[in-house]
Formats: structure tokens, sequence, C-alpha cells
């Protein structure tokens, strides 16, 4: 990983949106600073596409579209879309079938009771009413659990035919085909027309965990916030450049350095209108 000064003026000029994790990325241990949120404003105003990209619930990401300088958030590991519509309205986009999705649930139902019955000390994450598409425990969130335990239900994720993704507080289990990688990549040709060639070099992706691999591994500019360090056993691909300061300080580390090394451009709804 290079540090964040390294990251060249060329492709900053060219970025049309940033793309960004939540957990232990714009947040610093589950909260919103002030720095983070003022940052996340001043990228908004310089004219940048703004989308969050997390494990979180899509019901979570009903809130934030609603009410950040965001255009979408692609939640549940890329698996269900929230797009601004207007001012007023967001539309909530799942990647299949109401049937489907039933279906898909029953199924975690019957993992969440393996996993109960196999570790005992697991708990569900305290989001989980809002989820559509995943189950999630808590592994570092309110409770810590051993690394064992964790192996434990990831193997029981897959032994039923699931995917196991891990965030800096959580692992996940889904019978979903995306990853953050290939939701975004899906969503912003939904939502914008976006060519995927060109979304890979345009978008800038940040991010801190396991989880934001697939993203670090897919775009062209990728920035982990310092904190990424702490994780860098767990990813197979790392970010290519790093910030000094850790999660949200990071994440307004990051926004200040793009915004002063932009070239005056028209906003993205300009260029869209």
């Amino acid at each position: 990983m290079k540090p964040l000064s390294a990251l060249p003026e060329s492709d900053i000029r060219k970025l049309q949106g940033v793309l960004f994790d939540l957990d232990d990325t714009l947040l610093t241990h589950g909260t919103l600073t002030r720095e983070a949120y003022g940052a996340l404003w001043d990228l908004a105003e310089s004219g940048l596409r703004l989308v969050a990209v997390t494990g979180r619930p899509s019901g979570w990401g009903e809130v934030l579209v609603r009410q950040w300088p965001i255009a979408a958030a692609v939640t549940e590991n890329g698996a269900v879309w929230v797009v601004r519509e207007d001012k007023r309205r967001v539309r909530v986009v799942d990647s299949v079938t109401p049937e489907e999705r039933r279906a898909r649930r029953m199924r975690l139902a019957h993992l969440a009771e393996d996993v109960r019955q196999a570790v005992a000390e697991a708990t569900l994450a305290d989001d989980v009413s809002a989820r559509l598409s995943d189950l999630a425990w808590d592994i570092a969130e309110h409770r810590k659990l051993a690394e064992p335990q964790v192996e434990t239900i990831v193997k029981l994720v897959r032994q039923a035919g699931g995917r196991s993704t891990r965030s800096s507080v959580h692992v996940h289990a889904s019978f979903d085909g995306y990853d953050k990688a290939s939701g975004t990549l899906a969503f912003l040709r939904y939502a914008w027309n976006e060519d995927e060639t060109r979304a890979r070099a345009r978008y800038a992706f940040v991010g801190d965990s396991a989880n934001d691999a697939a993203c670090f591994a897919a775009f062209a500019v990728t920035i982990g916030v310092a904190n990424v360090s702490e994780h860098l056993g767990l990813l197979s691909v790392p970010p290519r450049y790093i910030t000094d300061r850790a999660r949200g300080s990071g994440f307004a580390e990051l926004a200040r350095f793009i915004i002063d090394h932009r070239e005056s451009m028209p906003s993205v709804a300009e260029e869209h209108s």
C-alpha cells in the first residue's frame, strides 16, 4: 500500500463518485462524527456522487439515503440497493423476486438454528430485523467472539451452501450471489446506466476490512483508512493507498485530499441533467 499522498492527481480528476464502507471507515466505533459527516457534505458539494457500500441492512440504507447527502446505498454486501428518486422518496431494489427471497429467508432461518446449536455464545447482530437478504452475527460490535467460534460459523454457512463474508464487526451469511463489488457494479449499471469498465476507473472505493477486498480488487482507485492494517491478514486484496488517520478521521483526510486536488468541474446533477 502506498500513502495517500502518492495518489496521482490525474486519477483524482477523473473521479465521478466515491463509494465508501460504513463501519470503521466512515463511522468511528459506530459513531458518525461531526468531522466525518462534514466530509460527506464537502464531497457532495464538490460534485461527486456518493454511494455507501455496506454490509449493514437495507432498512438502514433507506434512512441514510433519505437523510445524508448521498445518492444511494448498496446494502447487505451488494444484494439490496437503495436509490434516491427525489428529495422525498427512495426506491428499494431487491436483486431477486419476492418468492425467491422468501425461500432464501427460510434457508437462513434453518442456518441460524444450526449455528445456535453449534456455537452457544453466538448472537445475531442487533440490526437483523432490518435485513432482507442475509443474517449477521455479532463478532466484535457489542461482544467479542473467539476466532475458532467465528470459523465454526463460517464453516456452517458454507456447508449449507451459503456465502460468508466478514466485516470489522459482523460475520454474514447469505444465499445471494453478489459481493460488494459485483453488487455495486450491477447497481451502477441499473441506476445510472454506467458502463462497468468505465465505472471501475471513475469511482473510488474506500474501506477497511475483509468484506471490502472485492471492491479493493475491482476498482482502480482504492483507499484504506489507516485501521485497514488491522485486517490485512484477512484481506485477499489490499487497497492501493492508505490514509494516515483511522476510521472517520481517515475518511475526512481522504475527502480533504480529493477536494484539494480536483480541478473545477460541473456538479453531477448538471452533468446528468
